[in-house]
């Protein structure tokens, strides 16, 4: 899914796959492919978690300075997931970009 939106590239590190445009990682997978980290805004990530804490997560503690939460994979249905990765991908491409894609 991620690969299908323009400028992603794939990589894998430290055994983690990784979607980002050029160096920013905007979604990451577990070890384990049960937790998905994604780019989300900073102020916004404790009332996304307080609205399910059975589905979302706060970000490792080396990641709170980010603009990151997690979501256990497991949790998520099809649709909420396609939603997830276009929004933290749309975080980190210019909007022209973003616009272009989408259609607005």
């Amino acid at each position: 899914m991620a690969l299908e939106l323009p400028r992603t590239t794939e990589h894998l590190i430290r055994d983690r796959v990784k979607f980002r445009v050029g160096r920013i990682v905007y979604v990451a997978l577990s070890r384990d492919e049960t937790v998905m980290g994604f780019a989300f805004p900073r102020e916004e990530r404790a009332a996304l978690v307080a609205s399910d804490p059975e589905k979302f997560l706060m970000p490792e503690p080396s990641d709170e300075r980010f603009n990151w939460v997690q979501a256990r994979l497991a949790e998520l249905d099809a649709g909420e997931l396609a939603e997830i990765v276009t929004e933290a991908w749309r975080m980190v491409v210019p909007k022209r970009v973003a616009a272009a894609h989408l259609g607005g």
